[in-house]
């Protein structure tokens, strides 16, 4: 999962510099609205869902009171409503993209979607085309600060990880999607506040391409990521350690 983990760690270097923070703090906003929807009301004790977008909150520095805002807000009937929504298709070079989405307008958000491969010659695709292409995991990000690295591995190892790497002042952890409350459960008993707590979409398999088709591919993982109602991307495109250094 090594080219996974590569993206991942851009994205967080990313994020820790990056001006678009608004951005990010709107996705998360959407997600608290689902949480409390759908999740089970505003008390994070008993709405794990609330719960993991609090963390996540958390890891992006989201200022509290925003969390507040935001959960007070959804609890109100005429809150926005949001709807879960994913899309797939072929981005050039035969790279499989897998985009979800929460979003107050059906419409809107296909149509940019479309015109976003269509402006980087690739083709959106029926849902379920590419389902086959990626497997869904738990993927916690935890600071190594001052975890023993041992003991840690053992004790996660137990609670289901499927792997865990180490890198960059990472954690990652990988669970199978049915053991994804359990590790959450498990983290919580070690006292340990993840980063990132979500289920993400991993390639089965990657693609490798030269640097500058590659770079090419990514310009299109951007344009998804910068449009308001996309939540995550997910692609198989391997990534090389030449090209983490180009971004």
């Amino acid at each position: 999962m090594s080219g996974h983990s590569k993206w991942s760690t851009i994205k967080r270097k990313k994020g820790a510099i990056d001006a678009k923070r608004s951005k990010i703090f709107s996705r998360i906003v959407k997600e608290i609205s689902i949480a409390v929807r759908e999740g089970g009301g505003s008390d994070p004790s008993s709405n794990p869902r609330l719960r993991l977008a609090i963390a996540n909150a958390k890891g992006v520095n989201m200022p509290k009171d925003n969390v507040q805002r935001a959960i007070s807000k959804a609890g109100e009937k005429n809150a926005e409503t949001f709807q879960e929504v994913t899309y797939e298709g072929y981005a050039n070079y035969g790279v499989a993209v897998y985009v979800e989405c929460l979003t107050d307008n059906l419409q809107r958000t296909v149509a940019n979607v479309r015109s976003y491969f269509n402006k980087y010659n690739g083709k959106l695709e029926t849902n379920g085309a590419l389902s086959f292409l990626f497997e869904r995991k738990g993927v916690f990000t935890v600071p190594v600060n001052d975890l023993n690295e041992d003991d840690f591995m053992m004790e996660v190892i137990d609670a289901g990880a499927e792997d865990v790497e180490n890198e960059d002042q990472f954690f990652t952890i990988y669970t199978a999607m049915e053991d994804f409350g359990s590790m959450v459960k498990k983290l919580e008993e070690m006292g340990i506040e993840p980063e990132s707590a979500e289920l993400q979409r991993i390639p089965m398999n990657t693609v490798t391409l030269d640097k500058t088709s590659a770079l090419k591919v990514l310009k299109l993982i951007e344009l998804f990521e910068e449009d308001d109602d996309v939540q995550n991307v997910f692609h198989n495109l391997e990534i090389t350690d030449e090209m983490m250094e180009d971004m």
